[in-house]
């Protein structure tokens, strides 16, 4: 692999240069065509799948497997945060053992790893014993949206899912774990009428809110890892009149999937105190915690003993942020941060280190061949 770290350094340049924001679809055409001429040439089969409001998703199986054979799945996404122009602003650059630019890190080195990984395989001549297939989306810094049933349904077919979102800060911890996430727009309705002249006839939305927002903090649970936030407020008519409607946007971070169901409920359940107040709750659970389960535990162990391998030492911790793995792991054994080391995702100093690049590169491509666990099976 280090061999090839010149030619990984281009193929990552060239996808870092093909700028892709998820809210233009379509500028994943560049990128997606990269990827698919890559894919192409190590004998993938490669569709697009369209998207109704994003550039659609690359799904590649090799053409010549074997169907009795368990498959693995390679998940990534193309998409990235930055608008286009960014290139102008934060331009590619190499220094030494760094690569700047935007998506860089979050997540065009994860896919470079993806793509060199599969090519030692092709070309050591190395048969893997669960077959590779990559889904590459387009809508993860988004909410992956659209792309969510496709990963469900490809999750219930394979044995395991291969995360390759950034690695957990500059150490590069992988992700066994990684919060839920849940977004909500909270409504309060009260009623308007005249605040110098007949204010009793009002019942204030905003009042109602402040009850409200004081139930929303008080779920917080800082110590087993919940939290949930009221981001943002807007209410109100004028400073002369009764707020008749107040609205509130609400996001939940947990770790665990019983927590998830019992915020859940408790936000759905939130009752007024006004007399002639209502509330109204819609949104939901987006993301279901992704955790350390014994099936993704088992798929860290052998993470581990990769690490060995090459004489590494693997450290473990968990995301604050969700990503496809948590839903992978809904469905089949899940390991997520496999991606690059470096550090500011989403950030203007976004960077990755390029020697990690061919290091975990390597530790994809070992784990890609790593046998099937006796108790691994889809469903498991």
């Amino acid at each position: 692999m280090e061999k090839h770290r010149a030619e990984m350094v281009d193929f990552l340049a060239a996808l870092v240069l093909a700028e892709s924001p998820s809210s233009e679809p379509e500028t994943q055409i560049g990128v997606q065509t990269l990827l698919r001429e890559a894919l192409t040439r190590l004998d993938y089969e490669v569709t697009h799948v369209p998207g109704q409001q994003t550039g659609g998703h690359l799904l590649a199986r090799p053409r010549q497997a074997d169907p009795l054979r368990p498959q693995q799945l390679l998940v990534g996404h193309c998409d990235t945060v930055w608008p286009i122009g960014t290139l102008r602003e934060m331009p590619l650059k190499i220094e030494e053992n760094v690569m700047h630019g935007p998506g860089v890190y979050d997540m065009k080195g994860g896919l470079t790893q993806m793509v060199f990984a599969l090519r030692a395989l092709r070309e050591l001549g190395l048969a893997t014993a669960v077959t590779p297939i990559c889904f590459i989306n387009s809508d993860e810094e988004i909410g992956s949206h659209e792309s969510t049933p496709h990963i469900e349904a490809l999750a219930q077919q394979v044995c395991r899912a291969l995360i390759l979102e950034p690695a957990l800060g500059p150490t590069g911890k992988l992700k066994t774990a990684r919060k839920g996430v849940a977004n909500y727009q909270v409504v309060v309705h009260g009623r308007a009428a005249h605040a110098g002249l007949e204010p009793e006839k009002g019942v204030s939305a905003i009042l109602e809110m402040s009850h409200i927002i004081q139930q929303l903090f008080a779920l917080n649970d800082p110590a087993n890892g919940v939290s949930v936030n009221v981001g943002l407020v807007q209410g109100g008519m004028r400073t002369n009149v009764v707020a008749p409607e107040c609205a509130a946007w609400v996001d939940v971070r947990v770790p665990r999937l019983v927590d998830t169901e019992r915020i859940d409920t408790a936000v759905n359940q939130l009752t007024p105190t006004l007399p002639g107040a209502s509330v109204v709750v819609s949104g939901g659970i987006g993301r279901a915690p992704l955790e350390r389960t014994p099936r993704n535990r088992r798929l860290w162990a052998q993470a581990q003993a990769a690490g060995v391998a090459m004489g590494l030492e693997l450290a473990e911790g968990m995301a604050g942020g969700g990503s496809d793995g948590n839903t992978t792991s809904r469905y089949t054994a899940t390991l997520d941060g496999l991606g690059p080391v470096g550090e500011g995702a989403h950030a203007r100093h976004e960077f990755l280190y390029l020697d990690k690049l061919v290091e975990r590169a390597t530790l994809l491509t070992l784990l890609l061949l790593a046998e099937p666990q006796v108790d691994e099976a889809v469903g498991d």
